[in-house]
């Protein structure tokens, strides 16, 4: 049932979940080090880099888009609208992918092997924990509407 104050009712905000696990990872390269010589290689500060500025393009076109539609990026409130048009043609969770290659490019210029370790646990507690809540309270708020843009846009 849909009540006016429904919403994903994800209470802490996506990115901190980026930043503990970038955090953790430096703490556990201090107690259990691995070699992190690669990530001293100018090809891979290059790289990251690169990958700061693709982030960028997905963060900066996705905010832009929400702050346009005046619709809300706190996941404790209701949508005001579906997001289906401009860099969410391309992908559902445009501001997700751009953290991910944010953490990725931040990783490959002051990284360990740690980060990319854990990174696969990160990217399963934002899978279950928010993009999940948020396609469930999706459907409720925008039914069909949702449903067949998910049909069109991968995730």
């Amino acid at each position: 049932m849909k009540t006016k104050r429904d919403s994903p009712g994800v209470f802490i905000p996506p990115p901190l979940f980026y930043v503990v696990t970038f955090v953790v990872a430096n703490f556990i390269q201090q107690q259990a080090p691995f070699d992190d010589t690669v990530f001293r290689l100018q090809w891979i500060k290059i790289f990251g880099i690169v990958l700061l500025v693709i982030a960028q393009f997905f963060l900066v076109r996705s905010l832009r888009q929400f702050f346009q539609t005046k619709n809300t990026v706190v996941l404790i409130k209701p949508a005001s609208t579906l997001q289906t048009s401009g860099i969410y043609s391309i992908t559902r969770n445009p501001m997700y992918l751009g953290l991910v290659i944010a953490y990725l490019g931040l990783s490959c210029l002051i990284g360990n092997w740690w980060h990319l370790i854990l990174l696969p646990v990160l990217f399963l507690v934002v899978q279950e924990y928010i993009i999940k809540s948020e396609e469930k309270y999706l459907v409720r708020e925008f039914g069909s509407e949702y449903d067949e843009y998910r049909k069109k846009v991968r995730r």
